[in-house]
């Protein structure tokens, strides 16, 4: 069984909205809208792979952020664990780098269903807060 570790950014602005952007038509969970994010490399901590990842996909260099949250969540063929961050601070504007649409949602205009399961703990988490 496939297992992961996953660094991912909730991007949040002043007016509390939140940066999401889509996955990819032939990616796992295809076409479901996610927080930017990404596999922790072999050596790198939850942390340093937030930085990186945002900086890859959505061209942001996060300087203040802190863990929101660390679930994990079984699918069929693989057994993931997520770092969520709450990034609230960062350097230059969010955009879809890889190609992905991307785009700020109000907080609490969050719909669990249009993201992967594995979010669904988060999403009611944010719009509770």
């Amino acid at each position: 069984m496939k297992q992961l570790e996953i660094a991912v950014g909730i991007i949040r602005n002043s007016q509390r909205e939140i940066f999401i952007t889509q996955r990819a038509a032939d990616a796992h969970m295809a076409n479901k809208l996610e927080f930017p994010g990404g596999k922790i490399e072999t050596g790198e901590t939850p942390e340093q792979a937030l930085v990186r990842e945002l900086q890859e996909e959505t061209g942001i260099t996060a300087n203040q952020f802190g863990l929101y949250e660390k679930l994990s969540y079984q699918f069929p063929d693989r057994f993931i664990t997520l770092w969520f961050f709450m990034v609230e601070s960062w350097e230059g504007e969010p955009w879809g780098k890889e190609g992905q649409p991307g785009q700020w949602i109000a907080q609490n205009s969050l719909v669990a269903a249009d993201f992967p399961p594995a979010n669904e703990p988060i999403i009611s988490k944010l719009l509770q807060s």
